[in-house]
């Protein structure tokens, strides 16, 4: 069965991460609106009930409906919880984070995962007007995305980088190829809460044996973090990790 553009857009999700004006939140809302999503996610936004504050009402210009699901919550984490692909927009690299992609190529990454399984649920992750994405948070996606421009000039207003992936994303979903790829029978990717989850126990255990020091780091897992990023990591395999580590904590005294 062909991927609808409904089913694609109600698993699409857009998180701005700490927007600081509320008038670039009723923009994006207006600039999802129009390209037919609306499901919009604020990361603790510096203003309380910013979704409802009349500047962005204002911007908003007919998409409320948008601002008024939004959904509103203290930590990317809980915003991608749910996530199978996360999706980071950044002006520049990032160190340790995946190669960027075209928006275009993005887009087409998006929809493969949303039709490969139709549970999948994928986020585009914006970073706050004034710095971007911090490492740390483009670290907690599985793809970059990078909008081209002049190389003298690359300051994109917040709500214009959105309109931009979401008029891509749309192009992608509704000139869709017929044929859709589909996903071997069985196979369920893990969510970000999954792999967060992963990444926290795989941290404990490291510093169990003696391999990471809590108080000199340095980059281990940020490297742990690009190595996993390079393959989609299946819930079968977060449990065998898991139960890796599980062994490691549990048998210590091998280690020493």
């Amino acid at each position: 069965m062909a991927l609808s553009f409904q089913d694609a857009a109600g698993r699409i999700e857009f998180v701005l991460v700490s927007p600081s004006h509320p008038g670039n939140v009723g923009a994006a809302a207006r600039a999802l609106r129009v390209m037919g999503f609306r499901r919009l996610t604020l990361v603790a936004p510096r203003y309380p009930d910013m979704e409802q504050h009349p500047e962005a009402l204002a911007f908003a210009s007919g998409a409320q409906d948008v601002l008024a699901s939004c959904r509103v919550v203290g930590s990317l984490d809980e915003a991608l919880a749910n996530a199978t692909l996360a999706v980071a927009i950044s002006a520049a690299g990032r160190e340790f984070a995946p190669e960027a992609q075209l928006p275009e190529d993005a887009a087409e990454r998006c929809r493969h995962e949303l039709v490969a399984d139709r549970k999948a649920a994928v986020a585009l992750v914006f970073g706050t007007e004034r710095t971007g994405l911090l490492i740390g948070e483009a670290l907690r996606c599985q793809a970059l995305c990078s909008i081209p421009g002049a190389a003298d000039y690359g300051s994109l207003n917040l709500a214009q980088a959105v309109q931009v992936l979401a008029y891509t994303l749309r192009r992608a979903l509704v000139d869709a190829p017929v044929a859709q790829p589909k996903r071997s029978e069985g196979v369920a990717y893990a969510t970000n809460e999954q792999i967060r989850a992963l990444f926290v126990h795989l941290e404990s255990s490291l510093i169990e044996i003696g391999f990471l020091d809590p108080r000199h780091p340095k980059k281990l897992m940020p490297r742990l973090r690009r190595l996993f990023s390079r393959t989609r990591l299946e819930v079968a395999e977060v449990d065998l990790l898991r139960g890796v580590c599980t062994q490691i904590e549990r048998y210590p005294e091998r280690f020493r």
